[in-house]
């Protein structure tokens, strides 16, 4: 499925929706859409709030694996940022002594089975895998 964004946050209810009707079209495993969900929209918001010099649709693919699900977020006419580069975040230090950022990304990288990165030609493409428990 390939889903066509505006560069708005109110497109997360549609990127919900339309992941559900994915999933349940699919067949893909139910446990895996929460992850799925946190991650698509961690890196849609960022894609929103930091590649503010476009105004370029982002583009979201999903594609049905053997057990799993592969997403692309695709974000066109932006500078790079490899959010598969980790970012030092200290979860052990309280809210209010933490430098804002790198949180989310952080969780996402946690929480997926595996994350690529590319960029070319000022295209910036994520793509994270997540796979039920039994792969």
């Amino acid at each position: 499925m390939l889903l066509t964004c505006q560069r708005e946050i109110n497109e997360l209810e549609r990127i919900v929706d339309q992941t559900s009707q994915f999933f349940e079209t699919e067949g893909i495993s139910q446990e895996l859409k929460f992850v799925v969900d946190l991650a698509m929209e961690e890196l849609f918001v960022n894609m929103v709030k930091y590649n503010t010099e476009t105004d370029k649709q982002i583009t979201i693919e999903l594609l049905s694996l053997p057990q799993g699900i592969e997403v692309s977020l695709t974000d066109f006419d932006v500078e790079k940022f490899n959010p598969t580069t980790p970012v030092e975040v200290d979860i052990e230090a309280p809210a209010q002594a933490r430098t804002p950022g790198g949180l989310g990304i952080f969780l996402v990288l946690k929480m997926v089975d595996s994350i690529h990165y590319e960029y070319k030609n000022r295209v910036s493409k994520i793509t994270f895998r997540k796979y039920t428990e039994s792969t």
